[in-house]
């Protein structure tokens, strides 16, 4: 009987235990600047700051980076994005995907009015990968007034709609051409291409 109690408080435990180590929320960052595996091994080492951390990966190609890290700790996406730029690089994307089934994305969603004037345009920008695809996308919906952005890798359009009373495709092209990229209309600088990574830094377009 002793021994069945003990096993059984044993059995319970474990149990506890277990659960215990499943309460982990799950980190998803797009992260800009990561050229080799030798800069992939010093954002994870400074990740290992963060006490607890578990299951990093690392994409070189994409800047896809993700970790899982205790719910308990309330790790804020802030925090994440600090911790990377701490590392020298640049956070894109950021989101978390909470133990308890709750999503959270760095700067929210942008919420238009339906009163806006939106307008859908369709514009050609130069890049490579998945990675430029992430910076194309941050840079449009950066700019006021962009509602949704996408960028197809194989055609190179970008698809985007905006408040026409708040700003302008010209304007949207411009915003992308400062991270690098040359659009149908406006020419990247040099110095801005030249600080792509390398798998980044794709055929210039002719003007």
């Amino acid at each position: 009987m002793k021994k069945t109690i003990i096993l059984t408080l044993a059995f319970g435990m474990m149990a506890v235990f277990a659960n215990a180590q499943k309460a982990m929320d799950q980190f998803m960052v797009q992260v800009d600047g990561l050229g080799c595996p030798f800069c992939a091994y010093g954002l994870e080492k400074k990740f290992k700051e963060f006490k607890g951390i578990k299951d990093v990966k690392i994409d070189i190609e994409t800047g896809d980076f993700s970790f899982s890290y205790p719910s308990e700790k309330s790790l804020t996406l802030t925090d994440v994005e600090t911790q990377v730029e701490k590392a020298g690089y640049t956070p894109i994307t950021a989101k978390v995907e909470r133990a308890n089934g709750e999503v959270e994305v760095a700067g929210g969603e942008t919420t238009m009015t339906k009163d806006n004037a939106m307008v859908k345009e369709t514009v050609k920008v130069a890049g490579n990968c998945g990675m430029c695809e992430a910076r194309i996308v941050k840079a449009a919906k950066d700019v006021d007034g962009v509602g949704e952005a996408s960028w197809n890798k194989d055609t190179k359009m970008l698809q985007v709609s905006f408040d026409s009373t708040a700003t302008s495709l010209t304007a949207i092209e411009k915003a992308i051409a400062t991270k690098g990229h040359d659009t149908e209309n406006h020419q990247a600088h040099t110095d801005d291409y030249g600080n792509l990574p390398g798998c980044c830094q794709y055929e210039r377009l002719e003007y």
